[in-house]
C-alpha cells in the first residue's frame, strides 16, 4: 500500500474538493484523514491518503493536476511509511486559548514561545485580524495539547504575563468546556 500526505494551495473556488476527491476516488485511494481552510480567499488542504502499491507518487500527482487544471493548483505530496502508527496525543489534555486585542508584529510568535517553553503543542491556529481601530476585532484562536507533566498553574501564569504584556485579553478553557459552552 501507499501513503501520501498531500498539501494544496489555491485560490478558493466551489468544486474543488469535488474534483480533488474525484481522482483519489478513481485512483482507489482512501481518505485517512484531511484538514482543509479558506484563508482570506486563499484554499489551503491537508490529505493523508492510502491506495494501491501500482499508483505511484508521480502518477498520484499527475492525475491531480491534470484533473483540476480550470483551479490552478499547487501540489505537493510527500511519501508516508504506510506502517507508520498514526499519531495520539500520549498523555496530554487539549485546551483552547484565545486571545483578543490590538494587532502587532511578532504577536503570533510571542504567544507561540510561551507555549514552546512549556512544551505545548499547538495543533490547529486561526487568527483573524480585522480591527484597524478597534482592535477588538482582532481574533486568535490557539487548540493546543498539554501535556500532564506541564504545570498549568505556571503555564496560565506566563500567558497571563505575556497577554498583559501585549495588551491582550486572554481565555484559556479545556476543549470540553468551550466546545459545550460554543455549540450551535
Amino acid at each position: 500500500m501507499n501513503k501520501f500526505v498531500i498539501s494544496i494551495l489555491g485560490k478558493d473556488s466551489p468544486g474543488i474538493i469535488a474534483a480533488v476527491t474525484r481522482v483519489f476516488f478513481e485512483h482507489d485511494f482512501t481518505i485517512e484523514d484531511v484538514s482543509q481552510t479558506m484563508v482570506q480567499n486563499q484554499f489551503s488542504g491537508i490529505f493523508i491518503v492510502s491506495g494501491p502499491k501500482l499508483v505511484s507518487h508521480d502518477q498520484l500527482l499527475e492525475a491531480l493536476q491534470d484533473n483540476t487544471t480550470i483551479f490552478d493548483l499547487h501540489f505537493h505530496i510527500r511519501d508516508l511509511d504506510a506502517d507508520d502508527a498514526v499519531p495520539t496525543p500520549g498523555d496530554c489534555e487539549s485546551f483552547v486559548i484565545t486571545t483578543r486585542g490590538p494587532d502587532r508584529k511578532g504577536l503570533v510568535s510571542r504567544i507561540t514561545a510561551v507555549f514552546a517553553a512549556h512544551h505545548v503543542n499547538v495543533t490547529q491556529l486561526r487568527a483573524v485580524f480585522r480591527g484597524g481601530e478597534t482592535p477588538e476585532n482582532n481574533f486568535m484562536i490557539y487548540e493546543v495539547d498539554i501535556p500532564l507533566s506541564v504545570d498549568q498553574k505556571k503555564l496560565r501564569q506566563s500567558l497571563n504575563a505575556r497577554a498583559t504584556e501585549l495588551n491582550l485579553e486572554i481565555s484559556i478553557q479545556h476543549k470540553n468546556i468551550f466546545e459545550a459552552m460554543n455549540r450551535i
